[in-house]
């Protein structure tokens, strides 16, 4: 997947006086996040498989997979809707 961003001149230079490689240094922290939200979500996961006597699949991929598919997390947009609805409620 490919995300596409727009700087300004002086936003561009801003980054290029701290990162060496921008490009890089952006696709670092997009990557370690990234690393960081699977291991978050493959823990609440193995211990819903293990609440309910599941086997756990093999893989971090499939974890992350099967606790989106069994409704055990949310996106981030997801969560937000449901947070704004109970403000309505």
């Amino acid at each position: 997947m490919n995300y596409t961003i727009t700087l300004t001149e002086t936003e561009k230079l801003a980054m290029e006086y701290i990162a060496y490689d921008p490009q890089e240094w952006v696709e670092n922290l997009m990557k370690e996040r990234s690393r960081i939200a699977i291991d978050e979500i493959v823990k609440l996961a193995v211990n819903k498989f293990l609440e309910l006597g599941q086997p756990t699949p093999a893989t971090k991929e499939e974890i992350v997979n099967a606790a989106y598919s069994n409704g055990w997390i949310k996106t981030a947009k997801e969560q937000s809707k449901i947070q704004t609805n109970n403000l309505i409620d």
